[in-house]
């Protein structure tokens, strides 16, 4: 009798996007929500294969508790929550879901440009409160003004795309966009200081890591125009956060919007909280139903190609050695 290969998942990953395994008798999927309990280290060590989503933090220890396992998959883009050089050293493979969450973190990245704007939250908050003063909520019109992208990926792009058809001139700082590809969108590529310095609202799409962490900080800060809008919905350590609240608390920028943190959940005593003209959201980015269907079947897919034909073309890290199959 053909043994299956245990899939082990946690962080309330989509099971309707899990099919892809679920539907497959090769595979046994098992899910338990608490990453922290006995029942989930003991059913790790059987695994060839983990999948997570920002809960859990799958560090060396855990790695080293999965003697059978394989492949790592993050039902997500980021993989900031997953020792890759110690996956590496072990052979094991890294996937995740670039694509899965794009139109989701595009659409939000839109509310909060269009919150900050409008300045929707604040109102809704004085009505709640029996107030009425239009005259205090007077916003300003995207429509002829300088968006600057920080990274023009999958979700910078459509982001650029939406803008474009708000009416807005759109500059890119991202040394990996090819300059044709910048023509082909309308998009025009600049340095990371014409950005900063031109753009009426900055928005960030890049990941965390040595090149990017605090790109956005009180140099930056002193750089931008009195008028302008700060977004991050990328990843928290993008933007120096108290650097932010500085800027904030002396005009230097008009709002920003912060979908990620440095540390999430924010701690209660975060001087977020109490920054002026400041939009926060609960790491939003990629929370709708489509979405989550849709990074949990890219992740599916690609550890079942993993497991069952060897494929590592999805893996982040491309880990040396033989097949898998």
């Amino acid at each position: 009798m053909r043994e299956t290969l245990l899939v082990l998942v946690t962080d309330r990953v989509s099971t309707e996007g899990l099919a892809p395994l679920h539907d497959d008798d090769r595979f046994e999927v098992v899910t338990i929500d608490d990453s922290s309990s006995e029942e989930f280290s003991s059913t790790l060590k059987h695994a060839s294969g983990l999948i997570v989503r920002s809960a859990t933090t799958v560090g060396e220890s855990m790695i080293d508790g999965a003697p059978d396992l394989k492949v790592i998959g993050r039902a997500g883009v980021g993989i900031d929550n997953i020792d890759v050089a110690a996956a590496t050293e072990r052979g094991i493979a890294v996937v995740n879901a670039p694509g899965g969450n794009t139109t989701a973190a595009t659409e939000l990245t839109m509310a909060l440009l269009l919150t900050l704007a409008r300045r929707v939250s604040r109102a809704d908050l004085s009505v709640r409160e029996g107030r009425w003063d239009r005259a205090a909520f007077r916003g300003v019109e995207l429509k002829g003004r300088i968006l600057g992208l920080v990274g023009a990926g999958r979700i910078g792009a459509e982001v650029a795309v939406r803008c474009l058809a708000f009416g807005m001139d759109v500059l890119v700082y991202d040394p990996y966009l090819p300059e044709e590809r910048a023509r082909s969108l309308g998009l025009r590529l600049v340095s990371l200081d014409e950005v900063i310095e031109q753009a009426d609202v900055i928005s960030l799409h890049v990941p965390l890591n040595d090149e990017t962490r605090g790109i956005i900080s009180d140099g930056a800060f002193r750089k931008m125009k009195k008028r302008a809008f700060v977004i991050n919905a990328s990843r928290g350590g993008v933007v120096d956060e108290d650097a932010l609240v500085r800027a904030l608390e002396a005009g230097e920028i008009a709002g920003a919007a912060l979908d990620v943190y440095e540390t999430e959940p924010l701690p209660p005593d975060s001087p977020l909280r109490a920054a002026p003209n400041l939009v926060l959201t609960p790491h939003l980015g990629a929370s709708t139903e489509e979405a989550q269907i849709g990074v949990a079947t890219e992740v599916a897919n690609a550890m079942l190609a993993a497991l069952i034909d060897g494929d590592l073309s999805a893996a982040v890290n491309l880990p040396s050695g033989p097949s898998y199959k």
